[in-house]
This record gives C-alpha cells, sequence and structure tokens, in this order.
C-alpha cells in the first residue's frame, strides 16, 4: 500500500535540535576556521537531507491511482498536504542556499570572524525551519491518518458488495473467501471495511463489503462518506448489490430496491456493472433479482461468485513471450 512505508515526520524544534547538537559534537573534533566550516555543513546537511526526505518518501499525488487519491482526499486535505509539501522543499532548499552564502564568507574570514557567521547562519537556518512548524506537523498528522489504511490494490480486480445491514454480506464475503479476509478500519466508517480475496483460473480477486457506506441512502451519508464512495467508484469492477426478500433484515424491500437503483446509477458513470443478488432464497424469492442464493443452505453462491467474475471480465496483463 503506497502509504503504508511514510517516514515519520520531524516537528521543527527536534530537528534543530538535533542539526546543531551534532554540530557542536562536529566543532568539537577539530579547530579554527575547519571547526566552524565543519559546525555549518553538518547542521546544514542534517535540516536539508532531513526536509527533503520528509518530501520525497510521499507518493506524487499527480500519479497516484485515482482511487487513493479520492480516498486520501476524502482523509485528509490532499491540496493542504502538497502545500505543506512545496513549502518543505523551499525550505530545504533555502538552508542549503544559506549554506553556500557563509561557507564563501568563511573562507575569505578569520576563525573568530567565521565563527559570528556561523551563528548567523545558524540563526537563519532556524527560522527557515521554524516558519514551516505548521507544514511538518500538517504532513504528519496526514501520514498517521493515512498510514493504517488497508490494502486494497487497484491493480487487482475488485468486486464490491452493497446492500442494506443484516442481508448477508459480511456472511456472502466469509463464505466465498473461506473465511480468509480482514476487518481493516477506515477513518470514516465505524465498523470496518471487510476485504476477502479469492481465485478464479490463476487470478487473484478482491471482494469488498463497505459497511457505513454502501448501506444506506446517500442522503444519510456525510462529505467524507459520500467521497469514499466516489473512491470506490474508481476501485470497483462489479458490485453484488444484494437484497433480501424476506424483511428478516428489517428493511422493507422497496427501500432496498431505491437503494440499489442509487447504486446502480452511481457507479453507472464509470460503466461498473451491478447485480442484484436475492439472498436467503430458502426463505423468499420475492424480488426482481439477477441470481438467487442462500448463505444458510449454501444454494446458488457458487452461481453468484461466478457471475461476479464474469461481470468483471478480467484479463490479465500478460507480456507477450519473448521470441527466440
Amino acid at each position: 500500500m503506497i502509504f503504508e512505508s511514510l517516514p515519520t515526520t520531524p516537528r521543527s524544534e527536534e530537528l534543530i535540535d538535533k542539526a546543531f547538537s551534532r554540530a557542536a559534537r562536529s566543532g568539537r573534533a577539530k579547530s579554527g576556521l575547519e571547526a566552524q566550516e565543519s559546525m555549518l555543513q553538518t547542521a546544514s546537511s542534517i535540516l536539508s537531507d532531513n526536509l527533503e526526505n520528509v518530501v520525497t518518501q510521499w507518493p506524487d499525488f499527480g500519479t497516484v491511482d485515482p482511487f487513493y487519491y479520492e480516498l486520501a482526499d476524502a482523509i485528509v486535505d490532499v491540496d493542504e498536504v502538497r502545500k505543506s509539501l512545496s513549502e518543505v522543499t523551499w525550505a530545504s532548499r533555502q538552508v542549503a542556499e544559506i549554506r553556500r552564502e557563509y561557507q564563501s564568507k568563511m573562507r575569505k574570514s578569520n576563525p573568530d570572524t567565521a565563527r559570528k557567521h556561523r551563528k548567523q547562519a545558524f540563526a537563519r537556518m532556524a527560522d527557515i525551519v521554524e516558519e514551516v512548524e505548521d507544514d511538518l506537523l500538517r504532513i504528519g498528522e496526514a501520514r498517521d491518518s493515512l498510514k493504517g489504511l488497508p490494502d486494497i490494490r487497484p491493480d487487482e480486480p475488485a468486486i464490491v458488495v452493497a446492500g442494506y445491514p443484516n442481508v448477508g454480506k459480511s456472511s456472502f464475503v466469509n463464505r466465498v473467501t473461506r473465511a480468509s479476509n480482514e476487518i481493516a478500519r477506515y477513518p470514516f466508517t465505524t465498523k470496518g471495511v471487510q476485504i476477502g480475496h479469492f481465485e478464479h483460473d490463476r487470478v487473484r480477486y478482491q471482494i469488498i463489503d463497505t459497511p457505513g457506506l454502501l448501506d444506506r441512502p446517500e442522503e444519510d451519508r456525510n462529505d467524507i462518506e459520500k467521497q469514499a464512495v466516489s473512491a470506490l467508484e474508481h476501485l470497483a469492477d462489479a458490485v453484488l448489490f444484494v437484497v433480501d426478500a424476506s424483511g428478516a433484515c428489517g428493511y422493507p424491500l422497496d427501500a432496498q430496491e431505491e437503494l440499489r437503483d442509487a447504486v446502480e446509477a452511481r457507479f453507472a458513470e464509470r460503466d461498473v456493472p451491478v447485480l442484484t443478488v436475492c439472498n436467503k432464497s430458502d426463505r423468499s424469492t420475492d424480488a426482481e433479482a439477477d441470481y438467487f442464493m442462500s448463505i444458510e443452505t449454501d444454494e446458488g453462491v457458487e452461481d453468484v461468485l461466478d457471475a461476479a467474475v464474469a461481470a468483471v471480465d478480467w484479463t490479465p496483463d500478460i507480456p507477450p513471450s519473448r521470441q527466440e
């Protein structure tokens, strides 16, 4: 997952203390003009390199898969993070420029004057790093928010399971993945997203249940949840919308079908097929559905899974064999 390897972002005070304390140690090992030059080089390198590393460890949001871009933007304000990353890049370059400026001055001075130049340079460098204190905090908070996102892979085919609560979505995911799934926490759902995997004709498929997102009408979702649904539009290759005609789920069938129509309309914008699956068919089949199944009796489950795979219509990207 693209955010899991993001390093901890240093605070400005912590970074300044680290740079100047190491500079002091490097200066004690030398004397005269050489000591001042060593201190300047050490402090500036630590500040400039650490600031640059904060930025380079982040993915380029201009090339990030749309699923992860919208997911990140649902959790943190990507534009604000990008601005902060740009400010930190500026700070790194300013520190390097100050080093070059004072290195030139030191070459033409004596040890006492060089010491004054080094102290001036340190003060200016500290001011620069303190100027991006809020940006470092923002980047650090964004890193903490994004680092724990579950590993959903846009380069693998994905089947999203939708429908009202208690219609059997989680049971279906458990059944077809042989319980080889995980519950992962997203910042916009308290119940956790359920992610499972199965293989069909040597292709690994992801199957995802998103409680708190596609289990209620859009008008009941907040802005973050709505943007998370938008991210799912980029991810999904097919949607299974599960209904319960028996009424055991606690929601009338007409309400379930109304939600299904809304989901169909939403995913139709990206030509994502939506299959209606009537679960608990051992109790009732009184619904207009593409497929019927019963998790309880295992009837029709494999047919539904085969239909989902067919709807995805995934062709593995296999490179052509090299000619001899």
